[in-house]
């Protein structure tokens, strides 16, 4: 199983990135996914998640500016984070549970590596 997270990058405050997350070796269209994410020096913190059935869950510190969705035939996660701020800098993980309450426990299945997103003047 592998999940690999591509889109990050470094960008100014109010600006935008899309971030993918492509999950192989197995069929995730049972499992929920979702994206959480840690600063340096910070404790992580899950973002944003949704479950096989496309319920959503976004975190109140990025409603309203972050977008999750899911390609289930494709096995592909994405983040769409809008109006972008500095304390959103941290690196943003793709992972799989078994369902969006185990996400919201942090109780993954498989995760990522990661993307670095640095949003900064």
């Amino acid at each position: 199983v592998q999940l690999v997270e591509s889109g990050g990058g470094s960008v100014q405050p109010g600006g935008s990135l899309r971030l993918s997350c492509v999950a192989s070796g197995s069929d995730f269209s049972r499992n929920a996914m979702g994206w959480y994410r840690q600063a340096p020096q910070k404790e992580r913190e899950w973002i944003a998640a949704v479950s096989n059935g496309g319920s959503i869950l976004v975190a109140n510190s990025v409603k309203g500016r972050f977008t999750i969705s899911r390609d289930s035939p494709k096995n592909t996660l994405y983040l769409q984070m809008n109006s972008l701020k500095s304390e959103d800098t941290a690196m943003y993980y793709c992972v799989v549970a078994s369902s969006v309450l185990a996400l919201e426990e942090y109780d993954y299945l498989y995760s990522g590596q990661g993307t670095l997103v640095t949003v900064s003047s």
